[in-house]
């Protein structure tokens, strides 16, 4: 059985030691050769745009930059519909490799049998 993590993160700069905790969670699970699937939602948001998480700094964490490029190369990364649309953003305005779903793929994602879902 393929194991499978869907983290959703809901805190950005507003609580960093939550959101520090997501990001960890899921680059060290994808090193570890988990599937991770990693929900920006809330605050967490703004971490689909380039250049917003090199600005989240956090005393004794790993960079946030790093963690996302981790997580980017060998998982998923989702906007939250409602949260893009809250904040006027679009694909066009996203990094790399994340894409924009709503609340029907997360539901879908996380009740699959062998899946884990933790959120932050």
């Amino acid at each position: 059985m393929t194991k499978k993590l869907v983290i959703k993160v809901t805190a950005g700069a507003d609580a960093p030691e939550r959101c520090s905790q997501a990001f960890t969670v899921a680059a060290v699970a994808v090193a570890s050769g988990v599937e991770v699937s990693l929900w920006l939602t809330g605050e967490s948001s703004w971490f689909a745009l380039p250049g917003r998480a090199a600005e989240f700094e956090l005393p004794h964490a790993a960079p946030l930059p790093d963690l996302l490029e981790s997580i980017l190369a060998a998982g998923t990364v989702t906007l939250c519909t409602q949260c893009a649309a809250r904040r006027d953003i679009t694909e066009k305005d996203t990094l790399d490799g994340v894409r924009i779903a709503g609340a029907q793929v997360f539901v879908s994602e996380i009740t699959v049998d062998g899946v884990q879902a933790l959120v932050y």
